[in-house]
This record gives structure tokens, sequence and C-alpha cells, in this order.
């Protein structure tokens, strides 16, 4: 199961690197208020996953560099919190919209990589705001992995070649 950034402890942020001036900067002082912060930005696709500070420059971003932020920004101030790499089988019910692009090719669903937080042995998912996780969410993960935020390119993409 998916928890909200709710589920992340309100540490306040230490002066510390450039991750956690960039938050400081927006306003962001505790873990979970840069949780929630990244989470209510729109989701899209962005320009240069290898800039650590591209979500913060195009106001969006993805699982992959939503969630390489934060786990910047954790390893910044020493939380115990890891960036992991999961495949679950995408479908209507879990993905909205994806139904009628897998009927047209005749499937029921499709591997997917999906990026989100470990915290607490709690997976936490800061994509976009969910009070509450909806009836619909990822529940079951086919594999998972901890990742280094370098890895949320190439490495990503090439992840779910052997499911």
């Amino acid at each position: 199961m998916l928890h909200s950034c709710e589920a992340l402890d309100p540490v306040v942020l230490q002066p510390a690197g450039f991750i956690t001036s960039a938050f400081n900067s927006a306003g962001v002082h505790d873990y979970r208020g840069a949780a929630r912060y990244i989470a209510r930005l729109p989701y899209g696709r962005n320009t240069n996953r290898e800039n650590p500070l591209v979500v913060f420059e195009e106001n969006r971003g993805t699982c992959s560099t939503k969630h390489a932020l934060l786990r910047r920004l954790a390893a910044e101030q020493a939380l115990d919190i890891t960036l992991m790499i999961g495949v679950y089988e995408m479908n209507e019910r879990n993905t909205p919209g994806v139904g009628r692009v897998l009927e047209a090719h005749r499937l029921t669903c499709l591997p997917e990589a999906h990026c989100y937080l470990r915290a607490h042995r709690k997976r936490v998912d800061s994509t976009r705001e969910i009070a509450v996780a909806p009836a619909g969410q990822i529940s079951n993960f086919l594999h998972e992995e901890e990742i280094e935020p370098e890895q949320i390119g190439a490495y990503k993409s090439n992840f779910t070649d052997v499911f």
C-alpha cells in the first residue's frame, strides 16, 4: 500500500546543502512540509532528470524527479528515508485513463515502474496530493528495490525490460 506524505515525520530542516536551501527559499521548513509541497506540484515530465533542482525550476515533476529530490533532501538531513523503484501491473483501476490504450492492444495490464520513498517501513508516494489512499491505488508490486537519485534516468527506463 502507498501512503501519502502525511506518513512522514515533520522533522525541522537544519541548515545543510543546496537542496535544503531551495526548500527553505520556497518557504518550506520541515520534511513532511517538503513532501506536501512536492505533492502539490503538477505532474509533468521534466526536461533534464539529471538536474537535482529541475522540479523547482520547472514547477512540476514525475514520480522519479519528485521522489529523487525528496531523497536528496533526506540525505542532506541525515534522515533514514530511501528512494525505491517498484514494478506493478498498470491497469485502468490503478492508473485511470490507460484502460482504452490497453484495450486497443488487447491487454489487461502492462508492467510499469514507479518511484516512491520508503520511510518507517512504509511506502510513501508524493507524486500527487492524496490525503487518504484512493481505492484504486497501486497495492501490489511485482519487484521492488532501493535506488539512488542518479538512477532515475536510464536505469529506470530499462527497469521493466526484465518483466
